[in-house]
């Protein structure tokens, strides 16, 4: 479990006096099936916040990426239908981790986080057309193959379409970002 979730969890019960496992069982009783029914039912009857919400859904339906044991499974399962995507994510990895051995390699549902004392850059095959890295580097101004992301997950991307998009540029921003991390 990371820090972020962990606050969330802490929040949680000190903002509505339930523990997630009483909240949880809150909702099974409901025996909703599905997210959105949940995101409902706890935002409109009983007045939770949407991040809230989102966490207890995620949580009962087991859908989070936290739920899942095999974090290899959310690797496999970003790339079903991208699978000529996932040679950049190999070499990305391998080349990722020879910038140090502090980083926190964390799959999620839709990307893979990457992470020092903070996350310093999202891998992320977006369409079937697009692969995608996001960047954190608050400060710098887009240039070259570094674009302004308009995500609030990452201040910058970078758009890829084949391991031959893969050159000293931008393995230069993400070790830069890398750098500012730690």
């Amino acid at each position: 479990m990371d820090k972020a979730e962990q606050t969330m969890l802490d929040n949680l019960h000190k903002n509505t006096g339930k523990s997630l496992d009483q909240w949880i069982a809150v909702v099974k009783a409901k025996s909703f099936e599905k997210h959105g029914q949940i995101m409902k039912f706890l935002k409109e009857e009983e007045g939770l916040t949407h991040g809230f919400a989102n966490l207890i859904a995620l949580k009962t339906l087991a859908t989070d990426a936290g739920s899942v044991e095999d974090k290899n499974e959310l690797i496999e399962n970003q790339y079903k239908g991208k699978e000529h995507f996932r040679p950049i994510y190999d070499h990305l990895i391998n080349e990722i981790s020879k910038f140090g051995n502090d980083i926190e390699i964390a799959p999620k549902n839709a990307n893979v986080s990457l992470r020092r004392k903070k996350q310093f850059a999202l891998l992320h095959p977006i369409t079937k057309t697009r692969f995608e890295i996001g960047i954190n580097l608050k400060g710098q101004d887009p240039s070259g193959k570094l674009l302004p992301s308009g995500n609030a997950m990452c201040t910058h991307k970078i758009n890829l379409s084949g391991l031959e998009d893969i050159d000293d540029e931008v393995m230069n921003w993400v070790k830069k970002a890398y750098e500012n991390a730690g």
